[in-house]
């Protein structure tokens, strides 16, 4: 089968070298985030091992030489990992089999950015999903998915964590149906759901300290939005930004301390 992975960070990363092994699976191009957007760009890059000219930045997808030479390379499928661009129909027409995308929540919930801040937010159920990319936003198809309990003491940065290693347990186990065309997808129920944009964090970042909270919704804000080095929550002092990170730990955690 005949391939080109688009991808981003650690799964994008871990993915790609477990598909350049994969018995009956070709690499034969790869589409990556620019450096001042990525994450192990490099570490994927060397995993695909590819040519210089079958590997492209993710901006360029949409010029008509770029979509001339990916359609050149005659893929099968489109396997997106963690890519963060959306991906216009020309291109999706590429492939025979579609694309494939692998998103940490569990569609129709938090369709967008950041999954996993806003399942502990909005207190919508968090996992992973595998699906085929429409002309929507996280709204094609699903061909299988996982849902993960979210834990009080998870933080935005260990829900990701978790979700990271879901996504691509799913991934590995579902891979050769999808080989075998032995998969089902079913359509999303997508008068539900929710959906969220990397603007919509700004939007809750800053604590108004005149403003009153119900204190599940503070605390749950709080952690959902810490994740270092990440800045996070805030409030105003003076004209000065005081940036608040929280540590969640049991009982006996802190008497074993």
């Amino acid at each position: 089968m005949r391939v080109i992975i688009l991808a981003n960070n650690w799964v994008g990363w871990y993915l790609t070298s477990w598909l350049a092994k994969y018995p009956g699976v070709k690499i034969v191009g790869l589409v990556v985030h620019p450096e001042t957007k990525q994450k192990y760009r490099k570490e994927i890059v060397e995993a695909a091992s590819l040519s210089s000219e079958c590997i492209f930045d993710a901006p360029v997808l949409r010029q008509v030489a770029t979509i001339e030479k990916i359609a050149s390379l005659s893929a099968d499928i489109g396997l997106s990992f963690y890519f963060g661009y959306l991906l216009k129909p020309v291109f999706l027409d590429l492939f025979p089999l579609g694309v494939v995308n692998l998103h940490p929540s569990f569609l129709p919930y938090n369709k967008g950015a950041y999954p996993n801040v806003w399942s502990i937010i909005d207190d919508t159920p968090a996992g992973t999903t595998l699906h085929y990319i429409d002309s929507g936003i996280d709204t094609g198809k699903i061909i299988a998915q996982q849902a993960l309990a979210i834990d009080p003491k998870d933080t935005g940065k260990s829900l990701h964590e978790k979700l990271e290693k879901l996504s691509v347990r799913l991934f590995c186990e579902t891979w050769p149906k999808i080989m075998a065309n032995q998969v089902q997808p079913v359509p999303q129920t997508l008068d539900v759901g929710t959906v969220h944009f990397v603007k919509d964090v700004d939007q809750i970042d800053e604590i108004d300290l005149e403003k009153t909270y119900r204190a599940k919704d503070l605390v749950n804000l709080l952690r959902a939005r810490t994740f270092p080095p990440y800045k996070g929550c805030y409030f105003l002092h003076e004209g000065r930004k005081i940036f608040i990170r929280v540590q969640l730990l049991e009982e006996e955690e802190l008497n074993n301390a």
